[in-house]
């Protein structure tokens, strides 16, 4: 485990990936030094912190020279640099395929539907589109069908696809998914949140966050009908 040098991370408490990456470090006690990047007002536009990360998103992560601007990256940065054992990012190859697979699984399919369905009413004033909310629920039930079998979502024990997804579940929850529905989806979601330490703090204040944003959003593309 290396803690030499300090590890920055620039960070809006209500984005998702940024919510993951501290569940993560607050598991392996991995100390952060928060770099607060308030979104709704640009400053992820600023010209300091676009020559930092020029893709200009959070979260950004920079430890010395190094500079990670996605979240699932510096999820096993994390484990791998900082973690007492690999029990969170298996080296084991057939284990970390698996591992990799739901995070791509998060990254492409389960998170970017949610994504695509909150984007267009959050900073678009859109109403919610139907047809966007039916690939989500979509994408949960490849989810619930990954679940049938495993406890965790890459296998039986959890690992940094667990703390990738459990935030994503939370935003689907927040914008009005009935994990009911999804029986073993909704098995998996209440042990991981029992599990993971100061989940309300570090996740779901944020999730509460964003889903009040989404419903405003909501409330006022009806009343400008």
């Amino acid at each position: 485990m290396c803690t030499s040098l300090p590890m920055e991370l620039y960070y809006f408490p209500p984005s998702p990936p940024c919510r993951a990456v501290m569940l993560l470090a607050r598991a392996i006690d991995a100390k952060l030094e928060l770099r607060h990047v308030d979104l709704m007002a640009g400053e992820h536009l600023a010209v300091d912190f676009v020559k930092l990360n020029p893709q200009h998103t959070i979260p950004t992560f920079v430890e010395g020279d190094l500079i990670l601007c996605e979240s699932r990256a510096i999820l096993g940065y994390l484990v791998d640099r900082h973690a007492e054992d690999d029990s969170l990012y298996p080296q084991e190859p057939k284990r970390r395929a698996r591992v990799n697979a739901r995070l791509y699984f998060d990254a492409g399919t389960l998170h970017q539907r949610l994504y695509d369905y909150m984007v267009p009413v959050v900073f678009r004033g859109q109403k919610p589109s139907e047809e966007q909310w039916k690939k989500v629920e979509e994408a949960f039930g490849f989810l619930d069908k990954f679940l049938e079998d495993d406890e965790w979502v890459a296998g039986d024990s959890i690992t940094i696809a667990d703390y990738s997804i459990v935030v994503t579940t939370s935003n689907g929850e927040a914008f009005g998914l009935d994990l009911g529905k999804f029986p073993h989806v909704s098995r998996w979601y209440n042990k991981a949140k029992e599990s993971m330490q100061d989940y309300e703090e570090l996740n779901q204040a944020g999730a509460n966050q964003l889903g009040n944003l989404f419903r405003a959003r909501v409330a006022e593309a009806e009343n400008s009908v």
